[in-house]
């Protein structure tokens, strides 16, 4: 009978280790993600992408968090032009204050306006530290590039924040309730909201939403949260950026967040006492206690939210 010799057998144990080894680490690969908190590669047919954002910032205020971690951050797609919007909502819910934090996300401005309004932008940069700018254009057809560009900069220059919301410039914000549900709510893997679970693509041409086959094949939509105002924990911010690599642009970017959330296994949670939607995405006329009720109302003008806020910041405990 063959007898390994004691050289031999030290080779051979050796051998085994380092296959061993070798196979430790290659099924630990392949059952998840290297990066903290992503989940494992998507299905097989979805292809990774390059990256959607190429693009530099022209205006940044990257230091904001580098001394403190905000409980919520606000961040707010402005077109340029928004001047009244941007000073209304500083003056309203968007006021500083030492755990919040409010942001301005833009583009540039069209060829037309662009020396007059980026003068503005920039000085107004420097007066308040809260404009981020990128050096794409401007438009409704960009607002999903927007988007990513909020979830980029969060991600990267404010990741300790513990939540964030999402919300338009045209949106009464009532923060102390919503205070008051990020207080109880998941820390890590929430994103709540108006969500629309049954939204089917519009294939007329001739509509604003329209999408075409060749851009979006199926015929559903998974669930999403309607863009006028959605919150988040914080730790979704880079998540969602790493899945936007495996998602085709559509310019729905509401829509487009939901398609990152299905690549990433999360649902958004739909917040609602008993008869009431939190999230109300329609124009309602004011009323303090109907208000108090809810997180945020749509369509509001900016001189409607400055002349509504002092009632409402002062008397919204007496309903």
């Amino acid at each position: 009978m063959w007898r390994p010799t004691s050289g031999g057998l030290m080779k051979f144990l050796g051998a085994s280790i380092v296959l061993l080894l070798f196979a430790h680490i290659l099924l630990g690969l392949m059952s998840k993600d290297p990066a903290e908190g992503r989940p494992a590669t998507p299905d097989k047919q979805q292809r990774r992408l390059r990256s959607h954002l190429p693009y530099r910032y022209v205006l940044n205020s990257a230091g904001l968090c580098r001394d403190r971690t905000p409980f919520l951050v606000f961040m707010v797609p402005v077109a340029p032009r928004q001047t009244a919007a941007r000073e209304a909502i500083r003056k309203t819910w968007g006021a500083p204050s030492p755990d919040t934090l409010t942001l301005f996300f833009t583009g540039l401005p069209k060829v037309e306006e662009l020396r007059p309004l980026q003068e503005e932008l920039e000085q107004e940069s420097r007066l308040y530290a809260d404009i981020i700018q990128m050096d794409f254009m401007d438009s409704y057809q960009n607002l999903t590039l927007k988007t990513l560009m909020m979830m980029k900069w969060l991600g990267t220059h404010c990741p300790n924040a513990l939540f964030a919301m999402k919300v338009d410039a045209d949106i009464f914000v009532n923060v102390f309730h919503l205070r008051d549900l990020l207080r109880t709510s998941p820390k890590r893997g929430f994103i709540t909201g108006s969500v629309i679970w049954d939204g089917m693509p519009r294939r007329d041409p001739s509509s604003k939403w329209y999408l075409s086959k060749e851009l979006y094949p199926e015929d559903s939509f998974p669930p999403y949260v309607s863009g006028a105002g959605y919150v988040f924990s914080s730790d979704l911010a880079g998540q969602i950026s790493w899945a936007s690599t495996y998602v085709h642009l559509i310019p729905l970017e509401d829509v487009y967040v939901g398609l990152c959330l299905r690549v990433l296994g999360v649902r958004p949670v739909y917040s609602r006492s008993l008869f009431r939607n939190y999230f109300e995405i329609q124009k309602l006329e004011y009323d303090r206690c109907t208000f108090a009720q809810l997180i945020i109302v749509n369509k509001f003008k900016p001189s409607e939210l400055l002349q509504v806020w002092p009632d409402f910041s002062k008397g919204h405990t007496n309903c």
